[in-house]
């Protein structure tokens, strides 16, 4: 999945944090739904905006910049 295809980035909108299509709605909000066990139908009920693939797309997005943070080398 390419989720730049979904999350979007405007300087004016949420200061700035990634959000979905341009909405309202940041990829944290949508971890953090995930993180509190809702289920993506719950999620989808609750933001009749949002899609199947939009939740995907905020955990690729999330994978993608967890892999790409700099890690401190390990002490040997």
């Amino acid at each position: 999945m390419d989720y730049r295809n979904y999350i979007t980035v405007e300087p004016n909108k949420r200061g700035g944090k990634p959000c979905v299509r341009g909405l309202r709605i940041t990829v944290y909000e949508v971890l953090e739904y995930l993180a509190s066990d809702m289920t993506e139908a719950e999620i989808l009920d609750d933001f009749p905006d949002l899609t199947r693939e939009d939740l995907k797309a905020c955990i690729a997005y999330a994978a993608d910049r967890e892999r790409r943070l700099m890690t401190a080398p390990v002490a040997a």
